[in-house]
């Protein structure tokens, strides 16, 4: 007769012990798994929008130094709806339009251009803060497991201790068999915690780095079209 494969077995018994928990250690268990799957949603996510915001601001800012006229770039950035840099534009684009109806020659003062273009500035800061809290979306999620799945892994095997040293207790014996299934089950708690912890930790310092770069990009970005501004209709 043939047994089964070592590693099916260790699959198997990881399973087993993992869900044939009781109390406190499956409520750790089924918390601890959760958080894999949403660490590991999260992270598809983020990969997704992330790229599609970098891959577009290229392509707007390519085309950006290449047009010669605002309005052609501002269609360009209608339809880069992922891109931070084309949001920003967009918005400088509409509060310049803003701008320049209310201005006349016979009226537009040196003050009224000032307080123009700080209204344009104004729409460009609002815009990059927009803008990088949808860059930030869920990242927060994924710090807070992280930090803390650790510390509840850590609860379900000091639990899992505890209910072995009470089986002692109960049975008046210290053998194998009396407290190999609790303090298996505290140890598969620690386990599953770092497999959530370690991915989390690792994708939110990446993500962050990735988002951090976007940011210095918006602030260039904004100085630049702030210039442009300046030497063509201020």
């Amino acid at each position: 007769m043939l047994l089964p494969a070592p590693s099916l077995l260790a699959e198997i018994d990881i399973i087993h012990l993992l869900f044939g928990a009781k109390g406190l250690v499956l409520v750790v268990a089924i918390l601890l798994v959760i958080s894999i799957f949403t660490t590991i949603f999260v992270i598809l996510y983020k990969l997704i929008h992330i790229s599609q915001a970098q891959s577009q601001s290229i392509t707007f800012l390519d085309r950006f130094w290449e047009s010669k006229r605002l309005d052609d770039i501002y269609r360009v950035a209608e339809q880069l709806k992922y891109s931070p840099l084309a949001a920003m534009f967009r918005a400088g684009y509409i509060e310049l339009s803003k701008v320049k109806k209310g201005q006349t020659e016979a009226t537009g003062s040196m003050h009224e251009k000032m307080d123009g273009l700080e209204n344009i500035e104004r729409a460009l800061a609002r815009a990059k803060v927009s803008e990088t809290t949808k860059l930030e979306n869920l990242m927060p999620l994924l710090a807070t497991i992280g930090s803390a799945a650790p510390f509840v892994g850590l609860l379900g095997t000091v639990w899992g201790i505890m209910e072995a040293f009470s089986a002692i207790a109960a049975s008046g014996s210290a053998d194998l068999a009396v407290v190999s299934g609790p303090i298996a089950e505290a140890l598969v708690a620690t386990a599953t915690s770092l497999m959530s912890a370690i991915p989390a930790v690792m994708a939110y310092n990446y993500f962050n780095r990735r988002i951090k770069v976007l940011g210095a990009e918006m602030t260039t970005f904004g100085s630049d079209y702030t210039n442009i501004v300046k030497r063509h209709f201020f």
